[in-house]
């Protein structure tokens, strides 16, 4: 069995974050949810940190939580636990920097919130995603879920709590891109978001989260905040170096 509930690296601006708990089919249990939050809120303060991709040891992504650690516990510590999760799920979602859950297998209960709490999901043909909270009597994905697919397909998932298949997955956003070897996928979409200027990606990542449920015209006026404060930094000026080069090299 292993001992660490999470394996981290980095290079080249890319960290990486594995679920690793392969013998438990990755299934989140307290240590684990503490270890996601902590590395989000350093990886959130790490200025060498441009991406990060959430991935996992072993054929499945998550099961879900660990139920067995609840067995013999009163309802304060399942209280308790379910606010860590919340504070894992949130730390990824509020990280300013991107983040991509790279999916090669099941994913269940709390592996989709954590699979959502990304900012989007490459996933492969062995992929799927259920939704069984209620079937095993508890509460969750109610929020996230809805969202993503709307309000009646999330409610039929998690009323009959059937595995959704990789494809319907696709076809309803949740997933953003299929790809028969994501690993590889998942490298190329992390080195292009590596090459961009920092600032300008977590401005456009703010400006896109705070604007999800206001209207257009207060979105505007959020991005044209976001512009404001990413023309006060000479990033920007790099960007604009590098399409004109690359417009020029694709004219030769």
């Amino acid at each position: 069995m292993t001992d660490m509930p999470i394996l981290l690296s980095q290079a080249d601006g890319i960290a990486r974050l594995t679920l690793n708990r392969p013998e438990a089919r990755n299934a989140l249990n307290l240590t684990m949810c503490n270890a996601l939050r902590e590395a989000f809120v350093d990886y959130d303060a790490d200025p060498e940190v441009r991406v990060v991709l959430v991935d996992a040891a072993g054929p499945v992504f998550c099961a879900g939580a660990d139920l067995k650690e609840r067995q013999g516990k009163d309802e304060r510590w399942v209280r308790s636990r379910r606010l860590a999760s919340f504070a894992a799920y949130e730390a990824i979602e509020r990280c300013s920097k991107p983040v991509v859950a790279v999916v090669n297998g099941p994913v269940v209960g709390s592996g989709g919130e954590i699979a959502m709490a990304c900012d989007f999901i490459l996933a492969s043909p062995a992929a799927s995603f259920r939704f069984p909270e209620p079937q095993w009597g508890t509460v969750g994905a109610t929020q996230r879920l809805q969202r993503v697919i709307g309000k009646r397909r999330a409610k039929e998932l998690l009323f009959t709590g059937r595995k959704m298949p990789v494809e319907e997955a696709y076809a309803l956003g949740l997933v953003a891109r299929l790809s028969d070897d994501v690993a590889e996928e998942a490298e190329s979409v992390a080195a292009d978001i590596a090459k961009a200027p920092a600032l300008a990606m977590a401005l456009t990542k703010q400006a896109i989260d705070l604007s999800e449920e206001v209207a257009l015209t207060t979105g505007i006026r959020i991005e044209m905040a976001q512009i404001e404060r990413n023309l006060a930094d000479d990033g920007w000026k790099s960007g604009i170096a590098r399409f004109a080069q690359s417009v020029n090299s694709q004219g030769e």
